[in-house]
């Protein structure tokens, strides 16, 4: 799916491409039409603008032209035409009425309407010609056109009465009729002809018809007063008789269509009629219940009636000797009635025997088979019996036609099913003949008519193809007859029973984490014990997983053997016995596939969201990584034969995927059947094609679209519907081949089967196709190779133990075992069985055994041997085995137990080997031979450990599950002892070094301890526990391994644990699969550990080697024996580590920098829902009453005109209103919280950046800018695209609820693509890739998702959660398209692409001593996969790979906020914060491998420096800060040139623009007052007044300049000189205007209060007066042109007027009115009434500006929109433009001298926006 959007509030009527403009597209519907494009996956619409030109309305059809026209047909019958989104002309009356179709062709346009005209128009829309088709032949009144179509001379008409007439101009009044139906309303009577192939119809639209069944042609029509429900023919077909709605029936002459009769005796409905066979009674069913019965001679008079229904009648059926009459009722009731008189017949034994002339009841005996078998559902409409054919088809509510064989007794009866109708079947009769079934559709009000294939005809007539979609049901709904089916094979039957659900998946991990947290925080305040120096290494794994997959074994390119076991595929070297292993899986894996070029190998997992890998046998990386359409687990995987697709089939309803697995890309998918699917092939001629086969299934599909259309496999009567173990394609691209459950080979072409072959004796579970031939291979142990049609069987080899070549690297179980998968290659058969041996057959006889690990069952029992590399295991499989660890890697010796077992252990001195069994006894067997020595058999429970005591091994421990561990002395074979005490079964036992000890650890979580030989309890306090010298350590529970517990601990056990014998580590095995290396002893809650996963479910034991050179595991389910290598602290090879570092958040701080909490904690106003910055109160002026005005004026008046509201600078110019604002320049950049975004464009002549929503882009040498502006909200990054295809392409992401990314060109400022995302909140991070195809980008949302795009199409390639705590920056390496990194709170992670799935890996601390996880705040590439991250501390971290290998101390004294990496010589940058000193600077240049810098020092007279961005060009840096200056910095001479200025904290509150000239002064936040200047495009001066300004104001004249602060003070400085000339403090909290005349000042605060000041007496600056009762803080004031007044706005919406200068309120309204004022800056007042917007519910309109003019004004909103009016406007709502560009909350806005200019100032922002006025032209 490329893009999505919601369409309208209201019905869409019709849509169209416009074929003239690439992306475009137009809808309309109700009362509207939209004109959308498309632009990478986002859909923007536009409105259409009626305007003045037409009446908006209801558009219904439309039509696309050139040069941006579109024609519209509308419901009043006018055509709307439109040029781009504006309605230019409308063409009146077009047609009559609405205009329901237009089409478009090469001559011009057709539309039609429900005026039943058709007209034509030339390519500008000029009429050609009109025909009217009620005037034609085949016209009638009210015929209403849908639809039309025009081609060269003709033109296609469908209409709403369900009729297509094809018209020829040259002769139009004849119009030709290809096709008519019944119109609008329910369709529900149909008869046929007893005689003739006709069939009659009959609807709500009160017409009868008759239908000729062989020339599928209508040949007689008439219609009828009353809307007709049932029909009948009378058997010598001459009359039609018609039930109508009414209750009344009538009969027609079939011949003429003349009226016989018409009879009204009932009130409703007539639902049913039949004539009696004889044709001497016509029967008619009521839906009053009741039937009456008419004799036709008599001329239909009544002759009796049926009464005994409760309900309505719904079918009837006659005796064939017509004395016998049967009905359905509403109730499902089945009655019968002897005839004619009506009386109901009781007695069962009187109808036993009756012939039934027809059969239409949907109740009763012979068709029970119709209904399904559990359910009382009434959804059957219509039954018609065939009994010559012995079939009977039905007609039911959900459309779909089935025929079953008739009688079908037995509930739930096989059928095949057959769709076409779209809803209610209401009625389906078979033809006179039988040749026929007519259907008919109740809403879709259509005739169906099928062609009957007898059932011997079915062979010839199968060019007439099933109809695809259910090619035929043998309907997997029903399971009445499954007499047919061969009992299930055993081990088939043990298969489909798995069904690998999960509690926990280890998917889950993350969610269960995050809800242990506080669990986690309460105990991480203790210091917790650091991972263990050691690692392990996956070294060899025994096993083979054959018990339940198939076909997963095959040679590699190179000849190595590929398979897998548990969670890992393994590649295995035969020639040096050595294994190497894909670990990307967490779960197991049940099916493996080779790519054609047998490289590439596909594996799908386990899993809630299971995945398939591809991944590559040489390198073992993963290609590409599938998920997202699978649950449960992945059943089977197939590459085609080009190797571009792979088909995949899930366990969970057996979902066919289709995918393109190099993209990632689903193509297809389709649902698969109920049962386990076994095996999916892609045919290997045609791409398109695949066949899936398992449980009594088989399927041949073919691709369409984003789906899969499945046939299934048609049998006929060769053979049974059989299970399918296996499947290949055959030589052509029709052949293909199965192997059954029953051991036959099927051979079908296309989809039908042509032959069996008796193959094997039981299931055939393996088949392999060659260039001649076939191999199979069976439960029976025999691989058969067979020539190419299987007509031969050409060779067999038994696998034997006879057999077996003396190179065998191990021992066969047992002759014959089942095969399940086969392979060939390099001149041998590879063969894999189903108790997990893999086993080389040579084409000349020998086989060599391989592989091999225990068969199905769970394996616990573990024991490594004191003094030799051999370990013995025992399982539940009922075999006790000895493995060799040497480097032979081989089964050393087996033997079958009667039992299975739990648990080994060999005597200290190696000899005996004693192992526990399930049914409670156990055996004591020679170590060398494995024959018994003794055994003995005293608890009835399974025995779950087994010691002997250490030193001489003269006592042996047994611990049984009945919670008793019995202590037996080896010599003298008695037991001495018995521990009791325990309260759950045993678990684990260890004995003290001296032998006299054991300690035990028991299912309820006991830890006990027993004295030996007697058994007595002893309680020894736990601080002990860690003196006793221990012999061997496999308890999980105490204090010593506390540590070993998860967080999650709820959900999964430690099941196992060992300790090396120095005592350093402790290695655990758990329920989740997980081994884990802990350093020991491990105390304090959740250890630091490091974790493997290659087993796949539960890890049962683990056992060091008697030297702890290696760690043997064991997988429960997964029936594997791992053995891992252990590479000691120090001993590290440059080799990847498979380990994951413990997986908590590391708890130490990661550091703290103001500016880095600042930015994380920082939570960014979304501009549509920003609430009012000032804490105003009241009611709004839009809401406020109106104060009725006392004196009303007369309409004439002799007074004198009212004075001008507003003094006007330029009187004698003519007044020309303001149209238009354009931005022209931005004082701004966002350096306090954002970062790498300042870039060198045009080889340095351009710089771009961005602030509030803005993107700029700026000219070094003249300082002229352009701006982007299509962003609707805040811009809070952005990238440039270095590839040189794509030169100047920029991406900027913004803030937003669902944020969009908008990748745009630089120079013409086209925007090339938008991404709209789920990134909730914003994206705060961009970057494009090497190539310059893909994007990354990263959210603010909680998850902090981060995101891939091929931003051209608009896709999303891969997305998934980052990491719980802010991602500061991800960035691409600059060499890859799949690599990149991303840093942020204590974190930094290596991701790779992989298709569409994004793997991570944290990066590794452990191998620097003392290295801390720190937070990352920026990033740089060197060569050879060096990752350089700048942490909070000032360090740089260089990371090979993922694993950190040096530290780069103090590379700044602050935090490293921006790295840059300098693709051409790969130098790097760096920028942090730091004071500016003699050596240091904030910015430094390094060579490639940071180990030389040179420090650049930022002019800047900061105290300190804070850099958020470095750029680098040629000899130049370019620096951006946090005080959001843009510096450059030349490399030679290291001179700072200042670029761009700005605020560095906002709001600016205070704005003044100079009386005459193009200056401003603006204030701010930051203590800061700057003069700027328009002309030069400059920061002119700035002043540090050390608090945070408020307000500022020139004098009239230009001379001077007043400032308000924060605190209270205001202050005068002289503009000439900068020199203060007074400044004075009479309030304590903010101020909040000034307004100057030339004689007075007036300050205006939040106490409520303006006071006077007169600047005539100096600089003393003594107050004079006041103004009393304002109601709130002041926000505004203006003085009057003759400075006797000043009106002031307060944060309670009220405007007040004050007289000058002494302070008296002014309550005159008549007085107030006459005031002309000398400024107007109030938002407040009548005048202004109408720039307040209905939307301002929290929001408010801040500040306004009255134009120097008079007749313009300016406003800005919480919204951060600034909006041009007239002024004055005094009616609310007033109309305006708006101007987007500023975040949330503009503070201040004013027009420059001579309205050249309007300068707005930003609150969020702390920019200066400065527009140019455009004037309307004179």
């Amino acid at each position: 799916m490329l893009s999505m959007a919601p369409g309208h509030t209201d019905r869409i009527f019709d849509i169209s491409w416009d074929l003239y403009q690439p992306n475009k597209l137009v809808s309309c519907g109700v009362k509207h039409i939209k004109f959308w494009s498309l632009c990478g996956n986002a859909l923007t619409p536009k409105r259409g603008v009626f305007g003045k030109t037409g009446d908006l309305q209801t558009i219904l059809c439309l039509a696309c032209a050139r040069d941006e026209l579109t024609y519209s047909g509308a419901l009043n019958g006018d055509i709307y035409v439109w040029k781009g989104i504006n309605l230019i002309r409308t063409i009146q009356g077009a047609h009559a009425a609405g205009i329901f179709s237009m089409n478009a062709c090469e001559e011009g346009f057709a539309t039609g309407g429900r005026d039943g005209c058709i007209r034509l128009w030339d390519l500008t829309f000029k009429p050609i010609t009109v025909i009217d088709l009620r005037e034609t032949d085949q016209g009638y009144k009210g015929l209403s056109v849908r639809s039309v179509c025009w081609r060269g001379d003709h033109i296609l008409v469908g209409t709403q009465d369900s009729e297509i007439f094809e018209i020829v101009v040259q002769e139009r009044n004849k119009p030709f009729l290809i096709m008519q139906g019944h119109c609008e309303g329910e369709l529900w009577a149909l008869a046929v002809h007893p005689t003739k192939p006709l069939a009659v119809t009959g609807s709500d639209d009160r017409s009868v018809r008759i239908w000729s069944l062989v020339d599928h042609a209508l040949i007689a029509r008439c219609n009828m007063e009353e809307p007709i429900r049932c029909a009948a023919v009378n058997a010598d077909g001459i009359h039609l008789a018609l039930g109508m709605k009414d209750g009344s029936f009538t009969v027609l002459r079939v011949r003429d269509m003349t009226e016989v009769v018409h009879i009204k005796d009932r009130k409703e409905a007539i639902h049913e009629l039949k004539y009696s066979p004889d044709g001497t009674y016509l029967a008619v069913g009521c839906n009053d219940s009741s039937v009456d019965i008419y004799g036709v001679a008599q001329r239909y008079k009544k002759v009796g009636e049926c009464l005994g229904s409760l309900s309505f009648i719904t079918h009837l059926d006659w005796s064939s000797d017509s004395r016998y009459l049967q009905t359905n009722d509403g109730n499902g009731k089945r009655l019968f009635y002897r005839m004619p008189g009506g009386k109901e017949v009781t007695s069962t034994e009187e109808i036993k025997g009756v012939h039934w002339a027809s059969w239409t009841c949907v109740s009763g005996l012979e068709v029970n088979g119709i209904w399904p078998k559990y359910s009382d559902i009434n959804d059957i409409n219509s039954v018609d019996g065939n009994y010559i054919g012995q079939v009977l088809v039905t007609a039911d509510d959900y459309g779909i036609i089935k025929l079953f064989r008739y009688p079908c007794l037995r509930k739930g009866a096989k059928f095949r099913k057959y769709i076409g109708h779209s809803a209610h079947v209401t009625n389906v009769r078979w033809s006179h003949d039988y040749q026929w079934v007519i259907s008919i559709g109740g809403a879709d009000h259509s005739v169906f008519q099928w062609k009957f294939i007898p059932e011997r005809k079915l062979k010839d007539a199968l060019h007439i193809a099933p109809q695809e979609s259910l090619a035929d049901s043998h309907s997997d709904e029903s399971d009445s007859d499954l007499s047919d089916v061969p009992e299930l094979d055993s081990e088939i039957e043990q298969e489909t029973q798995l069904t690998y659900r999960r509690q926990v998946y280890k998917e889950d991990l993350p969610q269960l984490k995050e809800q242990c947290k506080e669990k986690q925080k309460s105990a991480t305040s203790k210091r917790r014990e650091r991972a263990p120096g050691n690692s392990i290494r996956l070294h060899f794994v025994h096993g083979y997983r054959g018990y339940d997959c198939r076909s997963n074994l095959f040679y590699t390119q190179i000849g190595e053997i590929v398979y897998h076991v548990a969670a890992v595929g393994v590649i295995y070297n035969r020639q040096q016995n050595t294994q190497r292993f894909y670990l990307g899986h967490d779960d197991d894996i049940l099916c493996l596939t080779i790519h054609p070029l047998k490289d590439y190998v596909a594996t799908g997992q386990v899993g809630r969201d299971p995945s398939i890998h591809i991944w590559d046998t040489e390198t073992i990386k993963p290609l590409s990584i599938l998920k997202g359409h699978h649950q449960c687990g992945i059943s089977a995987v197939d590459f085609s034969a080009d190797g571009k697709r792979l088909a995949s089939v899930g366990i969970d309803d057996s979902h066919i995927v289709l995918w393109d697995w190099k993209k990632g890309e689903k193509l297809s998918i389709a649902r698969g059947s109920k049962d386990k699917i076994f095996v999916v092939k892609m045919n290997p001629y045609v791409p398109d094609k695949l066949i899936t086969a398992g449980i009594k299934h088989m399927k041949f599909w073919r691709k369409a679209g984003g789906g899969l259309i499945g046939r299934k496999g048609y049998i006929g009567t060769l053979g049974k519907n059989d299970t399918m173990m296996c499947a290949v394609y055959g030589w052509t691209e029709e052949m293909a081949f199965s192997g059954t459950s029953t051991g036959d080979v099927c051979i079908w072409r296309d989809i039908f089967l042509v032959k069996t072959v008796k193959a094997h004796d039981g299931p055939v579970f393996s088949m392999h196709a060659l260039e001649k031939g076939f191999v199979t291979g069976g439960k029976d142990g025999i691989v058969a190779l067979w020539d190419d049609s299987f007509e031969r069987c050409l060779k067999t080899y038994a696998i034997k133990r006879a057999a077996l070549a003396p190179g065998s690297k191990g021992l066969l179980l047992e002759d014959n075992p089942s095969i399940r998968a086969i392979s060939l290659g390099h001149g041998h058969i590879l063969v894999g069985t189903k108790n997990g041996e893999i086993l080389e057959v040579d084409k000349s006889g020998p086989i060599t055994l391989l592989v091999q690990g225990h068969m199905e069952g769970e394996v616990w029992g573990l024991a490594t041997h004191p003094y030799l590399p051999i370990c013995a295991t025992v399982s539940d499989d009922k075999t006790l085995r000895i493995w060799d660890l040497s480097p032979s890697h081989c089964m050393l010796a087996v033997r079958k137990l009667k039992k299975g077992g739990r648990c080994c252990c060999f005597s200290p001195d190696g000899k005996a080997l004693a192992v526990g069994l399930n049914d409670g006894s156990f055996l004591m067997a020679n170590a060398d031979t494995l024959e018994d020595l003794v055994s003995f058999h005293h608890r009835k429970d399974m025995i779950s450990d087994i010691r002997f005591s250490p030193g001489s091994g003269k006592y042996l421990a047994v611990a049984s599950h009945d919670s008793f561990i019995d202590i037996y002395n080896v010599m003298s074979s008695k037991r001495v002892g018995i521990c009791k005490g325990a309260t759950s079964y045993i678990t684990h036992i260890d004995w003290d070094i001296r032998g006299k000890l054991l300690q035990v650890n028991t299912g309820a979580k006991e830890q006990l301890f027993f004295e030996a030989p007697r058994g007595k309890k002893q309680t020894i306090p736990s601080v002990e526990v860690e003196k006793i010298a221990w012999a061997s350590w496999t308890s999980v529970l105490g204090l010593c391994c506390e540590g070993i517990w998860p967080v999650i601990g709820e959900v999964t056990d430690v099941t196992a644990s060992c300790l090396t014998s120095d005592k350093m580590v402790l290695a655990t095995g758990d329920d989740l699969g997980f081994v884990k290396l802990f350093r020991y002893p491990t105390k304090g809650k959740f250890g630091k550990f490091k974790r493997y996963v290659a087993h796949s479910t539960h890890v049962t034991n683990v056992r060091w080697t008697y030297d702890d050179s290696m760690l043997v595991t064991l997988g429960g389910t997964d029936m594997s024996l791992m053995v891992w290598t252990n590479e000691m602290e120090g001993y590290r090879e440059k080799r990847p580590c498979d380990s994951e570092e413990s997986d908590i958040d590391s708890e130490e701080d990661g550091g703290y920098d103001s500016d880095v909490t600042r930015e994380n904690e920082i939570s960014y106003t979304i501009r549509a829902l920003s609430t009012n910055i000032r804490p105003m109160f009241g009611i709004k002026p839009h809401l406020q009453q109106k104060e009725p005005s006392t004196d009303e004026r007369p309409p004439v008046s002799r007074a004198p005109p009212q004075p001008e509201k507003l003094q006007t600078n330029n009187v004698g110019k003519k007044k020309r209103p303001i149209e238009d604002l354009v931005l022209e320049l931005v004082f701004g950049y966002r350096g306090r919280d954002c970062r790498n975004n300042v870039h060198y464009l045009n080889d340095g002549d351009d710089i771009i950046y961005h602030t509030a929503s803005i993107g700029i882009l700026h000219n070094v040498a003249t300082g002229s800018q352009s701006f982007y502006q299509e962003h609707n909200d805040d811009i809070l990054c952005l990238t440039v695209n270095q590839h040189p295809k794509f030169i100047n392409i920029v991406a900027t992401g913004q803030v937003a609820a669902a944020p969009s990314i908008h990748i745009w060109d630089a120079m013409n400022k086209q925007t090339l693509s938008i991404l709209r995302c789920y990134h909730s909140k914003g994206v705060c991070s961009v970057s494009f890739s090497a190539t310059g195809k893909l994007l990354l980008s990263v959210g603010l949302d909680p998850e902090h998702t981060i995101t891939i795009w091929r931003w051209q199409e608009g896709a999303k390639i891969a997305s998934r959660a980052g990491h719980n705590q802010r991602i500061f920056v991800a960035e691409f390496r600059p060499d890859s398209d799949t690599q990149f990194v991303s840093v942020g709170v204590k974190h930094v992670k290596f991701w790779t692409l992989a298709g569409r799935a994004l793997l991570s890996k944290k990066g590794l601390l452990s191998t620097l001593e003392d290295a801390r996880m720190q937070t990352m705040l920026a990033i740089a590439f060197g060569a050879n996969n060096l990752t350089f991250t700048g942490t909070i501390s000032g360090d740089v971290c260089v990371w090979k790979d993922h694993i950190l290998c040096r530290i780069v101390a103090r590379a700044h004294n602050g935090p490293v906020f921006a790295m840059y990496t300098t693709l051409r010589d790969g130098l790097i940058v760096t920028g942090g914060k730091e004071r500016p000193s003699k050596e240091g600077g904030a910015v430094k240049l390094w060579d490639q491998e940071l180990r030389r810098c040179r420090a650049f020092r930022l002019e800047t007279g900061q105290a300190t420096d804070c850099v958020r961005s470095v750029c680098r060009g040629k000899g130049k840096i370019l620096v951006g800060t946090r005080n959001a200056e843009i510096i450059e910095v030349g490399e030679k001479n290291a001179a700072c040139n200042i670029l761009v200025n700005g605020h560095v904290d906002g709001p600016i509150w205070g704005l003044a623009t100079h009386p005459s000239r193009d200056f401003f002064l603006s204030a701010a936040e930051d203590g800061t007052v700057r003069l700027w200047d328009i002309a030069d495009k400059k920061m002119l001066n700035k002043v540090n007044l050390g608090h945070a300004a408020r307000t500022v104001c020139y004098s009239p004249e230009g001379d001077m300049v007043a400032i308000g602060m924060k605190n209270g003070e205001f202050i005068i400085l002289l503009v000439s000189s900068l020199k203060i000339w007074g400044k004075k403090r009479d309030r304590r909290c903010a101020i909040h205007d000034i307004s100057p005349d030339s004689r007075y000042l007036a300050v205006g605060s939040s106490e409520n209060s303006v006071d006077f000041y007169d600047l005539t007496l100096g600089p003393t600056l003594n107050r004079i007066s006041y103004c009393k009762d304002i109601p709130s803080f002041v926000i505004q004031m203006d003085f009057s042109a003759d400075s006797r007044y000043l009106q002031v706005s307060s944060g309670c919406y009220k405007r007040h007027v004050y007289e000058v200068p002494s302070g008296k309120h002014l309550m005159d309204h008549a007085a107030i009115d006459r005031i002309t004022w000398a400024t107007w800056t109030s938002i407040l007042g009548d005048e202004v009434l109408g720039i307040w917007s209905r939307h301002a519910e929290k929001a408010d309109v801040n500040c306004a500006c009255v134009s120097h003019s008079g007749i313009s004004l300016v406003t800005g909103d919480d919204f951060g929109m600034v909006k041009l009016f007239d002024f004055p406007c005094p009616e609310k709502f007033a109309k305006h433009k708006r101007f987007l560009g500023h975040s949330p909350h503009v503070t201040n806005i004013r027009f420059t001298s001579g309205d050249r200019h309007v300068v707005s100032a930003g609150g969020d922002d702390c920019s200066l926006l400065v527009w140019k006025c455009v004037h309307t032209p004179h």
